[in-house]
């Protein structure tokens, strides 16, 4: 299993991580051997969005004698009321929500409390002006929580939540549909059938800047949704025409700048092994580009994927490392040093570049990779 930095919160995470979709399968037996899986291979990082008692207990129970040795995302606000999961923001319950969570899963500290479920932007002033990250910051200061994180599938909401200052972890919707999709307030529209209807070409500029802004603040982006619940994986349902691979569906994810790990959902060890199986897959099979080339209803042309089927460079240059840096600066009026400080540390720089046009020519999204090249040598110098 490879681990990395959740932003910069101090954390090693594994690149896949567990999520909390089958954990109340087989009579909330589940959670023993779906625990047992995860640290199996490697796998240290839980999200727990449900606030479902009988998931917490069960939850609890397996990690009974191995707390440490899991990294637990939980969400604040994210209650149970007459029988059924809710969203509230009224500060009562979100107290009382907190300490069900402890004690259920017989803990006294969450890693990341993530506010659950922001998508608009009234939601995201009523949490950021009220009671609600007033207490996250309480529970933070106390050790409660060691982390404030959020959720949204919002890329102007999280922008601006991350832009606050606040949140140290996002997690946000990731996969290579709704990365096409505009922003929205309604979480429905990510996945209605008559958004798709009419081709839809690049990724929504707002989600590439957000990606790129968490990567530049030291935001972790922890995914959900990599599998469009289980969309993507069958072209009869897939908004794309055409079905992925549970392997290429983690690399995009894991491509995305800021991103620390895929929530993989699981209603199985089976499927858990699986995901877990990313980690020994081949180049060949993680790779989406040629496939995301040929799908009938979204297309990517001009838009680099950072899938490096420009390599081999002449001049041994990483094209595309150089060109996610590029990207990285350009949405800034001054490039942010720690961008600088990795373009540097590269071997070969994008002066160095012939202009010999190789790698335009295996590029299957026809991206200007000479231009990218000769604009990050104006900018970073040559």
């Amino acid at each position: 299993m490879q681990y990395r930095d959740l932003g910069n919160t101090g954390l090693k995470v594994s690149e896949i991580g567990l999520g909390c979709e089958g954990l109340a399968e087989d009579q909330y037996r589940a959670a023993r051997p779906l625990l047992d899986a995860a640290e199996k291979h490697g796998i240290n990082y839980i999200d727990l969005y449900t606030p479902d008692p009988e998931v917490r207990s069960s939850v609890g129970a397996a990690l009974a004698g191995r707390r440490e040795r899991f990294i637990l995302q939980s969400h604040i606000c994210s209650v149970w009321k007459n029988d059924q999961y809710m969203r509230t923001r009224k500060i009562e319950e979100v107290k009382n929500g907190m300490e069900d969570m402890l004690s259920r899963l017989q803990t006294d500290y969450i890693d990341v409390g993530m506010i659950h479920y922001v998508d608009s932007m009234k939601d995201w002033d009523a949490v950021a002006n009220g009671p609600v990250l007033q207490y996250a910051l309480g529970l933070r200061e106390k050790g409660t929580i060691r982390h404030i994180g959020l959720s949204s599938h919002n890329p102007q909401v999280a922008l601006k939540a991350i832009e606050s200052g606040h949140i140290e972890v996002l997690m946000f919707s990731v996969n290579p549909c709704y990365d096409l999709q505009p922003a929205s307030e309604d979480v429905e529209a990510l996945w209605d059938e008559k958004n798709y209807e009419k081709p839809l070409v690049n990724m929504d500029p707002q989600r590439q800047n957000l990606y790129e802004t968490c990567q530049r603040l030291g935001v972790g982006i922890t995914v959900m949704k990599a599998f469009g619940g289980g969309d993507l994986l069958d072209a009869s349902l897939s908004p794309a025409g055409k079905a992925l691979t549970v392997n290429q569906c983690l690399h995009y994810a894991l491509t995305r700048p800021g991103v620390a790990t895929v929530l993989a959902g699981a209603h199985s060890v089976e499927q858990l092994e699986l995901s877990a199986a990313y980690e020994d897959a081949t180049e060949k099979e993680r790779d989406y580009a040629l496939a995301f080339a040929d799908f009938p209803n979204i297309s990517w042309k001009g838009h680099c994927m950072y899938c490096s089927h420009c390599a081999p460079c002449p001049q041994k240059i990483d094209v595309a490392s150089v060109t996610k840096f590029l990207n990285l600066a350009r949405a800034q009026k001054n490039i942010p040093e720690t961008v600088r400080e990795h373009y540097g540390l590269l071997d070969h720089h994008a002066g160095e570049c012939t202009s010999c046009g190789a790698c335009e020519t295996r590029c299957p999204f026809g991206v200007s990779i000479i231009e990218n090249m000769q604009q990050a040598a104006d900018l970073f110098g040559k």
